[in-house]
């Protein structure tokens, strides 16, 4: 039996993963465990764009999770996504452009009317993709109940695949935490159909359509360990953010804010670790669900080995 403890997008992709070869699993939710920080992602899966800032490591083996959510979740969107910057920042797009590939170059308003005013030329990734992460996240949840898959508080058993985030750290001592803020808005005038990412020198936001005039606004990045709510800072900015691409936003209504602690190891690269006796999928970072199910697949690849070596 291997026991995945956590159920954000770590776990639940480690424990499908392992369901989907058949090897037996439960997963441990203590009952007085938060949500999970991974509710709060924007859903991109966007291997092209995060190369802006992320190693090659990422981009070359985040490209296969879009397939792997398609296969098992709903509502996987694969309408690309377009990095846009405002006249007067035209040097950020232009160093994005170098710094990123698979992409063309687009006049926005091409794939979304919506821009057509303030935003003259844009960069479009055509083989990127989004989710909903609540609704993805649910239906693996779902998909694993199905199997009779066990989800329970108490302690693990045998093989532990610790999948915790920040909270490992009391095991991982270079794990550290990234706070991530991001809104929820309900703007019925716009109409944005893809992820879009604008570029600022400061701020830079990615906007994120959710259905039904929903969108979410992401996220700050900050090097910190403190939790607790938004701050007015990151509202403001946010809120700017998105009224510089669409002017209509200033007439949103805030559905709902939050604020998470991402977990990132001194690479931010997201890697799978044999320490102090459990196997450690974590330091996701910002690339959760674009690179969990990387590792998900890694892990049960380790673990057929060592059961047939055991055999």
């Amino acid at each position: 039996m291997i026991s995945v403890l956590g159920c954000g997008v770590a776990g639940l992709c480690a424990a499908t993963a392992l369901s989907d070869a058949g090897i037996p699993v439960e997963v441990i939710e203590p009952g007085d465990a938060p949500p999970p920080v991974s509710l709060l992602a924007g859903g991109m899966l966007a291997p092209f764009c995060e190369g802006e800032s992320a190693p090659t490591v990422v981009v070359e083996q985040g490209q296969a999770s879009v397939a792997w959510w398609a296969d098992r979740v709903s509502g996987v969107e694969r309408r690309g996504t377009l990095v846009v910057a405002p006249p007067r920042d035209g040097a950020e797009l232009d160093r994005f452009a170098r710094a990123t590939r698979a992409h063309r170059e687009v006049r926005p308003n091409e794939l979304e009317p919506d821009l057509a005013i303030r935003f003259g030329r844009g960069l479009f990734f055509d083989d990127e993709a989004h989710l909903d992460p609540g609704r993805a996240l649910g239906d693996l949840r779902r998909r694993l109940v199905g199997r009779d898959v066990a989800f329970r508080s108490g302690p693990p058993r045998g093989c532990v695949v610790d999948c915790r985030g920040p909270a490992a750290r009391d095991r991982l001592g270079d794990l550290r935490a990234v706070r991530g803020e991001m809104l929820e808005l309900h703007a019925p005038e716009v109409t944005l159909t893809r992820p879009v990412r604008m570029l600022h020198p400061r701020f830079p936001c990615y906007i994120v359509p959710r259905g039904q005039g929903r969108y979410m606004i992401g996220a700050t990045m900050v090097e910190t360990g403190r939790a607790g709510p938004i701050t007015a800072r990151a509202v403001m900015e946010l809120l700017s953010a998105a009224y510089t691409l669409h002017p209509a936003f200033a007439e949103a209504e805030i559905l709902a804010t939050g604020a998470g602690l991402r977990p990132a190891f001194p690479d931010n690269v997201p890697a799978l670790r044999h320490e102090d006796g459990r196997i450690h999928l974590n330091g996701l970072y910002r690339h959760g669900f674009l690179m969990a199910p990387v590792l998900a697949l890694r892990l049960v690849e380790a673990l057929s080995k060592e059961m047939s070596h055991a055999d």
